[in-house]
């Protein structure tokens, strides 16, 4: 509410039964005020003025009493001023009136002073009546027109110091030049010594990338040592245990179950073997790069096929892998070998981590040009805390430590996807299985 309008609600306020006591409240809040007060009838001729504007203006209240209020403005409101008003009353369009803008004011010596004017509508008796509140705005100009200068001097000593410099940087390139051509010979040794440094600037990165890579490869091979003397232990001893059991059935048929079972333990044992050596040698040509593409066509139900009949090893008893299909009856353009890796080491996960008896799902969808695959199983979940680090090179989450593994098959799930410039996710909640998505682009043959 502006000060018009706070004026006016005092007023409503005040008890009725003291006019006396109202009017002379209202009175010593207009002459009072510390911004100067204005009120014109609707032709712009001044009615009333409060102390605080005669002495903004310089004027005594008689020499502006009756003028019009044009007489205290600059160009072009001055000129304009009439006119505002009788827009105004016909258009009900706030212009000046009712919002407020920044104006000049002349005072009596003829100088100039940038104004704040808010303008308000009233009617009074039944006359329209306009109230202004000026406040003059000359300080803070000052203080604007200080700080311009300020940063003028600063941007002006800026371009000064840059012309020193620029001026002395030449003086040291003549210096320079006179210096190189004094010696012909020194000059040639000069330019040797600034290719050689360019060359050796060139080759720094490559030998940075190389030192990494390196470094790299040796902690592979290290983690490679430590981990491979952990998880070889356990199959070997199995096989080799399972093994001297087997020799000592020598019987015929009644030892013919327990024979068998020693034997299904050395396949397993030597399927896990074999599996963490196909983890690391993946990592191995992908860390060196070695992994090239290559395009084949091929349909997706016969490729399904193919995978479940060789993961049929890995599945503990009672697991079964339930195919869906969506839009899959056309062929499509892939590495049909990165591809089979890529599932084979998720189903080869889900049958790890999931009980007995328990389905695994593998689903695919072709839309949009893309291949979208999800393999979910019922299993034990990853802890949420874990889930940020899943692709991680070595990482296993702390509810795995009793089942073996590398840590190294989701990170080369990952790798291989960059290949094919798919991506990666996964749901899971410990208790209920894990979900992983996969999204790879296709071109449909």
């Amino acid at each position: 509410m502006n000060t018009v309008g706070k004026i006016t609600a005092l007023k409503n306020h005040l008890p009725l039964q003291k006019q006396e006591d109202r009017a002379a409240y209202l009175e010593s809040i207009f002459e009072t005020a510390i911004d100067a007060i204005f009120t014109i009838n609707e032709r712009g001729i001044v009615e009333s003025m409060n102390p605080a504007a005669e002495k903004l203006f310089g004027f005594e209240a008689s020499e502006v009493l009756g003028n019009n209020i044009s007489m205290l403005m600059g160009t072009p409101d001055r000129q304009n001023h009439d006119n505002y008003i009788r827009r105004f009353i016909e258009t009900r369009e706030p212009r000046i009136i009712g919002i407020g803008r920044e104006v000049t004011g002349v005072r009596k010596d003829g100088t100039k002073m940038p104004l704040r004017l808010a303008v308000s509508e009233t009617i009074v008796n039944g006359r329209r009546v306009f109230a202004g509140i000026l406040h003059d705005l000359t300080s803070m100009k000052k203080a604007e027109e200080e700080i311009r200068k300020l940063n003028e001097d600063l941007e002006s000593q800026n371009e000064h110091l840059e012309q020193k410099v620029a001026v002395r940087t030449e003086e040291l390139s003549e210096a320079v030049n006179q210096l190189l051509s004094v010696n012909q010979q020194l000059h040639r040794e000069a330019e040797e010594r600034r290719a050689a440094e360019l060359a050796l600037r060139k080759s720094e990165k490559e030998l940075l990338k190389a030192l990494q890579k390196e470094k790299q490869l040796n902690e592979l091979k290290s983690r490679f040592v430590s981990m491979a003397s952990h998880e070889f232990r356990t199959p070997l001893s199995t096989v080799l245990s399972s093994a001297d059991l087997a020799e000592t059935y020598t019987g015929g048929e009644e030892h013919q179950a327990k024979r068998s079972k020693h034997i299904q333990r050395i396949k397993t044992a030597v399927g896990t073997l074999t599996g963490i050596l196909n983890d690391f040698l993946s990592l191995s040509k992908l860390e060196e790069d070695k992994v090239q593409t290559h395009l084949v066509t091929f349909r997706l139900k016969d490729f399904c096929n193919e995978v479940t009949e060789e993961v049929q090893g890995l599945l503990k008893p009672g697991q079964v892998i339930l195919h869906e299909y969506e839009n899959c009856e056309a062929a499509v353009h892939l590495d049909k070998k990165i591809l089979k890796n890529i599932i084979y080491n998720l189903i080869s996960n889900a049958s790890k981590y999931s009980p007995a008896d328990k389905p695994i799902y593998c689903r695919l969808r072709v839309a949009d040009n893309k291949l979208r695959i999800e393999v979910e199983d019922q299993g034990i979940g990853i802890p949420e805390e874990d889930q940020p680090h899943m692709f991680e090179r070595f990482f296993r989450a702390n509810n795995v430590e009793n089942i073996q593994g590398t840590g190294l098959g989701l990170n080369i799930v990952k790798r291989y996807l960059d290949l094919l410039d798919g991506d990666i996710s996964f749901k899971s909640k410990p208790g209920q299985g894990t979900i992983f998505i996969i999204n790879i682009p296709i071109t449909q043959d």
